[in-house]
Parts: structure tokens; C-alpha cells; sequence
């Protein structure tokens, strides 16, 4: 790519990842009594209360996450979408290991996902 290219190209990725974040965040509050709340029941969740305050946490955490990534992006935000990311990853893994074969990729996302927070961590790192 020429370097030219390099700050639009940038720019269009961390616009799709503030997508990704802030869409996740909607979803799961919409889904909160449907899909949402469905994975956890799958891992053994009975307790109506624990699961909506895992659904809300989980949404809010997406929620600041796209927001701080939109409006004051820098290397401190991608270092915590990759730590909340890496964090859920393992929950998910930890309680349906199943989503890692899941034709939609709910957790097989998440590797372009890091992939893109590493090169916006690299091209801060280079500012």
C-alpha cells in the first residue's frame, strides 16, 4: 500500500471496528432476553438476575469500548478492546467451546478482529 493510502486505510478500519463494538453493544441489550441470554442458559446459567447483569456488563463494556475507540482512539483503547476481547474469548471458550465451530464465527472473528487492534497499536506506536 502505498503510504499515501496508509492513514485512509487506517482510518477505515478503526471506523469498522467502532462498528463492530458499538452493533455488538446494541444487539446484546435487544437480545438481552433472547440470544443473549440463550448462551448463557446453554452454559448452565439458571439465575435470571446473574445473566442479565453478565448481558448489561458485557454490552456496556462493548458500549465504552466503541465509544472511547470513536472519539479518543488511541493505543490505551486497543490495548483494552484486546484485553476485554481476549477476556471474552476465554469466558465463551470456558463455558460453550462449541462457538469456536459455529458457522457464523462468534469467536473466529475475534482473530481479524485482534489482528486489526494489533495494527493500530503498531501505527501508534510509530507516531
Amino acid at each position: 500500500m502505498p503510504p499515501a493510502e496508509r492513514p485512509a486505510a487506517l482510518g477505515v478500519l478503526r471506523a469498522s471496528l467502532v462498528f463492530v463494538w458499538l452493533a455488538t453493544a446494541v444487539v446484546s441489550v435487544v437480545e438481552r432476553e433472547g440470544q443473549s441470554a440463550l448462551l448463557l442458559q446453554q452454559a448452565g446459567w439458571t439465575d435470571a438476575a446473574a445473566i442479565r447483569t453478565v448481558v448489561f456488563a458485557g454490552a456496556g463494556a462493548d458500549l465504552l469500548l466503541g465509544l472511547a475507540m470513536a472519539l479518543r482512539p488511541g493505543r490505551w483503547v486497543y490495548w483494552a478492546a484486546l484485553g476485554v476481547m481476549a477476556l471474552m474469548t476465554l469466558a465463551a471458550t470456558l463455558l460453550l467451546p462449541a462457538l469456536w465451530l459455529h458457522p457464523l464465527g462468534p469467536l473466529t472473528k475475534n482473530i481479524p478482529l485482534a489482528a486489526g487492534l494489533w495494527l493500530l497499536l503498531r501505527e501508534e506506536a510509530r507516531r
